[in-house]
């Protein structure tokens, strides 16, 4: 069970809408029965439990629940899917939900990874240069990032390196430039590159982490080639 904190006013307006939806929902089952929206019963509580007529209206009731259900699931992935292309993250879609990270993930696993940040390292010498730019495809970030490396190493200020990231800013796919095979290469980075701030102080401390661990890299290929 999520423990979900809500103040007055947001608990207010859940008990009013769960109420404007109760009442469309009746709505539609006396429609579909054929009784005015004006016309008896006027609430689902008046019904005689025993009769048939009241067995035949819940019926439709729960008819009417039941769509209702599926379409909200249906809008919920919706509206998750358009989530992740704004840029929210799991965790940002369980709070919304309120479900954990994990149960967002696994009912909307498509949702999030629709936003790719490729992270470029520039420059054969300390101090490098970083860059940032956004996709909407990995293939087109790893693609991209690869070539930059492949091609970087042979201009002044190329790109020596180059990580990209999912939507939740975690590093998916990194490369830098093997004077041992002259070329670009994958390689995995340590586990506190993984996950990239934001922005900020932390940003460039993690840029300042990644391009340690590069040119620590490229000595160690350098030496034993």
């Amino acid at each position: 069970m999520n423990d979900v904190w809500v103040d007055d006013g947001e608990r207010d307006e859940g008990v009013g809408f769960v109420t404007a939806l109760q009442d469309l929902l009746w709505a539609e089952a006396k429609r579909r029965e054929g009784i005015p929206a004006d016309g008896h019963p006027h609430s689902v509580d008046v019904l005689r439990p025993e009769s048939p007529a009241a067995r035949r209206l819940h019926l439709r009731h729960l008819e009417v629940a039941a769509e209702c259900g599926e379409i909200a699931e249906r809008v919920m992935k919706e509206a998750a899917a358009r989530s992740g292309r704004a840029g929210a993250s799991y965790p940002e879609m369980g709070a919304a939900a309120r479900i954990t990270r994990q149960s967002a993930r696994n009912r909307w696993p498509q949702a999030v990874g629709t936003r790719w940040n490729l992270h470029t390292l520039t420059g054969r010498r300390p101090p490098h240069g970083t860059d940032t730019v956004m996709t909407r495809s990995r293939e087109k970030a790893v693609i991209t990032g690869w070539d930059a490396v492949r091609q970087g190493d042979a201009a002044t200020g190329g790109v020596l390196a180059a990580v990209v990231s999912d939507s939740e800013h975690r590093v998916v796919w990194a490369s830098l430039f093997d004077p041992a095979e002259y070329d670009a290469v994958v390689v995995e980075v340590p586990d506190d590159l993984v996950d990239i701030p934001t922005g900020g102080e932390a940003h460039q401390a993690w840029a300042d982490r990644w391009a340690l661990f590069v040119d620590a890299e490229i000595e160690r290929r350098t030496v034993r080639a």
